[in-house]
């Protein structure tokens, strides 16, 4: 929940309890789970190197253990912790697997594609990055899952206005952002405020 929430230092705490709990008790499918998301937690807290090794280990006993379910994000969290780390070709390149691995994984696939959008940017192609986020809000919109919308939406805004587009990224911004009625202290919010603050600026 707290990496959906964007709140590191509590995925971090939780997962090194989970972590310590599934290994006690011998249960290694959620140790291997617990792994991963102590992995986005260290990598997202300044310590991307560990995270990614933490991911890395994580990914492969759920490979190993033959399981499918979660790969499409688990893979997405490893791809933004090799990013962080200053891995672009590796990140780029996992997260062509975690739109692979299992295409029938509906749900966790539009922070995929925006995630892939933003490794697109670093390396200059604008285009094909646009096409990612303008997936990724399509695939978000068809399963009703609005904070993902809402981070594609802020990818693609940021866009579009470096391309001169202000009105439409404000606009298309203002549009999902005034669908929420709660939540405004989680970081995905926080940050649409401040992107719609600087748009209308």
């Amino acid at each position: 929940m707290y990496t959906s929430l964007r709140e590191p230092e509590r995925a971090e705490d939780a997962a090194t309890r989970a972590l310590a709990l599934c290994e006690e008790c011998g249960f290694l499918y959620m140790a291997e789970v617990a792994r991963v998301y102590l992995g986005w937690a260290r990598a997202q807290l300044g310590c991307a190197g560990e995270g990614v090794a933490l991911l890395r280990r994580g990914v492969a006993g759920l490979i190993e253990l033959k399981t499918k379910a979660g790969i499409t994000a688990q893979l997405t969290y490893l791809a933004e912790a090799q990013a962080l780390d200053g891995a672009l070709v590796d990140a780029l390149v996992t997260i062509e697997n975690a739109l692979e691995a299992n295409p029938d994984e509906a749900v966790t696939r539009p922070d995929a594609f925006t995630l892939r959008g933003e490794l697109q940017l670093k390396i200059g192609k604008r285009e094909l990055a646009e096409a990612d986020f303008r997936e990724a809000i399509a695939l978000a919109q068809r399963t009703s899952a609005k904070i993902m919308e809402l981070r594609a939406t802020m990818s693609l805004a940021r866009l579009l206005d470096k391309q001169g587009k202000r009105d439409e990224a404000r606009a298309m911004l203002a549009e999902i952002y005034n669908w929420f009625t709660e939540g405004f202290d989680t970081a995905d919010l926080k940050d649409a405020k401040a992107l719609l603050d600087q748009l209308n600026a």
